[in-house]
């Protein structure tokens, strides 16, 4: 189960804003109650063993002060676990300015003979990030976005199916639900096409699919690899 970016937590920058909420600037992370939002992910990651599912789940990543804290998905096994955690690592101006540390690193974990990456916010406008995990072996790519609706973030949804057809890999696209409509949350498979939607007018749902291995897949990554030599040498 993949959710949307911020699915526990992900606050304005107003709210956050230490110059209060009519003005922009430096995070006041103290306003966060981080003993409730550790919970709340240890009630997810219990709950998720229980049913025996895999879960990923962004939400904000403490560190030790005087750092921001990251903007991150957490993994959670099948068996109640965090297996892995991903930082975002192409922050906005905002983020990176006022409110979060960037990431640093890819990140992949394996599920029943299938490899997935992760990518979180503004990473979906970078394709050398999917070009990354497609020389890591990834068979699909977990994107998590978040948008207010507005018709300038529709353009997502396109690089999003780009990146699946020219890195051959499912992407799992979770975006939140906006009454006013905006992205579709879906997955799209390696051909770039949407083989599961959510509603148009952006209620919330759930979004259900079966995956298998294409061959594009591997005929296309081994040809990149090929040509990527080729061309490099």
């Amino acid at each position: 189960m993949h959710f949307t970016e911020g699915a526990i937590c992900f606050p304005s920058k107003h709210v956050m804003s230490e110059l209060g909420p009519d003005e922009v600037g430096p995070s006041d992370w103290s306003k966060a109650d981080w003993t409730v939002l550790q919970e709340e992910l240890d009630r997810i990651a219990v709950l998720a063993g229980e049913l025996g599912i895999w879960a990923v789940i962004p939400s904000v990543h403490q560190l030790p002060a005087p750092d921001r804290p990251h903007n991150s998905m957490y993994v959670v096994s099948d068996q109640g676990k965090v297996a892995a955690r991903y930082d975002e690592r192409t922050l906005s101006t905002t983020k990176l300015t006022w409110m979060y540390s960037p990431g640093k690193q890819p990140v992949t974990f394996d599920v029943d003979g299938f490899r997935f990456g992760l990518a979180l916010g503004l990473d979906v406008l970078f394709p050398e990030l999917f070009t990354e995990y497609d020389q890591l072996g990834a068979d699909g790519v977990l994107v998590s976005y978040a948008t207010n609706g507005v018709a300038h973030h529709e353009h997502v949804a396109v690089q999003a199916r780009g990146c699946a057809v020219n890195n051959t890999c499912w992407i799992s696209f979770a975006v939140s639900a906006n009454p006013d409509g905006g992205l579709e949350a879906g997955v799209i498979d390696p051909r770039g096409e949407w083989v599961a939607q959510a509603p148009a007018d952006g209620s919330p749902a759930l979004v259900l699919t079966d995956l298998h291995h294409a061959d594009v897949t591997q005929v296309g990554r081994e040809f990149r690899r090929r040509t990527r030599e080729r061309v490099g040498s």
